[in-house]
């Protein structure tokens, strides 16, 4: 037993020598194996031939150059080797590129194309294909943005109402999805649609059909209660409508309705014209002299309130009967009859020359010229009142501040301040329009009889303004008397030109007329600070 021990522990350890040997030779061929493929994973197919350095070296010719900015055709070299060397001397991008020139179709490949033209230094083409890319689609620079630079959608702010939501949904998820999604925020609403756009509408293209138009489908009677709330807000906007379309511009013209609405209306309509001052000078009530006085008819009283109430229901008669008597249509008559606008002003614009003194300090050979240039404005308001302003400054420093609160801020004020200081020199008055009555009856002007002048000639029972205002000082008041007229083609009622101007005497009970030599007519201007309707 103990010779043998020795013997078998030799086999033992040589089965085992010669096991492990086996399994070494196995794991180093089975890697030997693998790192094969890797190394010639690059060269994608084996190289045939010599290689590349045993190739003959040839002289160096200069390559010709791919593109060029001239138009004649280059010549072919033939002192190159061959096709096969040349191509493995042009580098990987080039091959591509020339790859993905058979494919341009659309103007965003044009465009890319052009870029990288330009990119090489070749303008000739790049400005070619530029042109061709603009020609396709003219918005082709926007495409290349789009694609290759897409602009990021800013990211919602996340509110505490989202915080505590996204909380309550990691410990109970089921009693959120029960809950109802709370409402946004308006701040975070308004940022959320902050990354929207609006597309324009796309270039026609000829045999395509037309886009849908909803407004094309609303019946005439939808149409007509749209056109009379633009009417009513802004007679000018709803004119303007005419331009859309024929069938708005057939509405706006034939619809009487609107018009007779409007004509009518106490917006900018003829209710609102008055035909007998109901104010004072002074913007107060009328005096007890000027009022009127209650009537007895067969026992029963007649109150002022009632009176006034006759005078406007007359008032109304009358327009009615203008149609179509006088004016055919009821826009005829709301575009012709006289009437005074209360969304903006009346300006004149005088100016004039005068000699001045020679300087003393001078030796000068004549005297200089001064050119004089003074505004006149007027403001009407519906109640009555007006404001009246004389000032050498321009209307854009004046008009936004031709109001009942500036002229209130610097009635009294010792010292008026800016911008509205100009204020200070405004005047209070009233104003009202002329009638039949005045015509039949001058003795209710009040006032001196004018002469008939040249802008007497064509004017109309109704076409006189007369205006009164504060004086200079407190025992003086003054008096216009203005005629409408029509300036420009298109144009209505929008000039006031002078009739006469006085000055009344209150202690001495005297008129004064002043000289008109170097006033120029009233033109009106709208202004939007006024509102809509004034």
């Amino acid at each position: 037993m103990t010779s043998s021990n020795p013997g078998e522990l030799d086999s033992e350890l040589e089965s085992f020598r010669q096991k492990w040997l086996s399994d070494l030779r196995t794991k180093t061929e089975h890697h030997d194996a693998e790192a094969q493929p890797a190394a010639a994973g690059p060269s994608r197919r084996p190289h045939h031939g010599p290689p590349i350095s045993s190739l003959p070296q040839t002289k160096h010719v200069p390559a010709v150059a791919e593109e060029n900015d001239d138009d004649y055709i280059p010549s072919k070299s033939f002192d190159d080797p061959g096709t096969s060397s040349s191509s493995l001397t042009r580098p990987a991008h080039e091959v591509q590129h020339d790859q993905a020139d058979k494919s341009i179709v659309s103007a965003l490949d044009h465009f890319e194309e052009a870029m990288y033209k330009e990119a090489q230094g070749n303008m000739g083409d790049s400005l070619k294909l530029y042109r061709r890319a603009y020609r396709l689609d003219n918005g082709v620079d926007r495409r290349y943005r789009e694609k290759h630079f897409p602009q990021k959608s800013a990211p919602r702010p996340t509110s505490p109402v989202e915080t505590r939501t996204a909380a309550t949904a990691t410990t109970a998820p089921k009693a959120d999805a029960t809950e109802d999604a709370q409402p946004l925020p308006i701040g975070e609403l308004i940022a959320s649609f902050s990354s929207l756009k609006i597309e324009p509408v796309p270039a026609p293209v000829e045999g395509m059909p037309q886009p849908p138009c909803p407004l094309a489908d609303l019946p005439d009677e939808i149409l007509i209660h749209i056109l009379h709330d633009v009417a009513i807000t802004d007679v000018g906007d709803f004119a303007r409508l005419s331009r859309v379309c024929k069938r708005l511009a057939y509405l706006v013209a034939t619809e009487q309705r609107i018009w007779r609405r409007i004509a009518l209306g106490s917006e900018v309509g003829f209710s609102t014209m008055l035909y007998r001052f109901e104010k004072a000078i002074e913007w107060d009530p009328l005096p007890e002299e000027e009022q009127d006085e209650p009537e007895i008819v067969d026992g029963i009283v007649t109150s002022p309130a009632e009176i006034a109430q006759r005078r406007h229901d007359a008032k109304l008669s009358l327009t009615e009967s203008l149609t179509p008597s006088v004016y055919p249509t009821w826009k005829t008559l709301f575009r012709s009859r006289p009437r005074i606008r209360f969304n903006g002003c009346y300006i004149s614009t005088v100016n004039y020359v005068r000699t001045g003194q020679a300087s003393t300090n001078q030796a000068t050979w004549g005297n200089p010229i001064h050119i004089v240039t003074y505004y006149r404005y007027l403001r009407f308001f519906r109640d009555g009142t007006l404001i009246s302003l004389l000032s050498t400054t321009e209307p854009a420093d004046v008009v936004h501040h031709l109001t009942r609160q500036e002229l209130n801020t610097h009635r009294n004020a010792a010292h008026p301040h800016l911008p509205s200081a100009v204020m200070a020199l405004a005047l209070r008055g009233r104003w009202r329009l002329s009638s039949a009555a005045d015509r039949e009856d001058p003795s209710v002007l009040d006032r001196p009889t004018t002469a008939a002048g040249p802008n007497d000639r064509d004017r109309g029972p109704e076409g006189d303004v007369f205006i009164e205002t504060e004086g200079v000082g407190s025992k003086y008041m003054y008096r216009m008397d203005l005629s409408m007229r029509s300036a420009g083609k298109g144009a209505r009622n929008n000039k006031l030109v002078w009739r006469g101007f006085y000055s009344y005497n209150k202690l001495t009970d005297d008129w004064g007329e002043f000289g008109l030599k170097n006033d120029k007519p009233y033109f009106f201007s709208r202004v939007k600070s006024y509102g809509f309707a004034g």
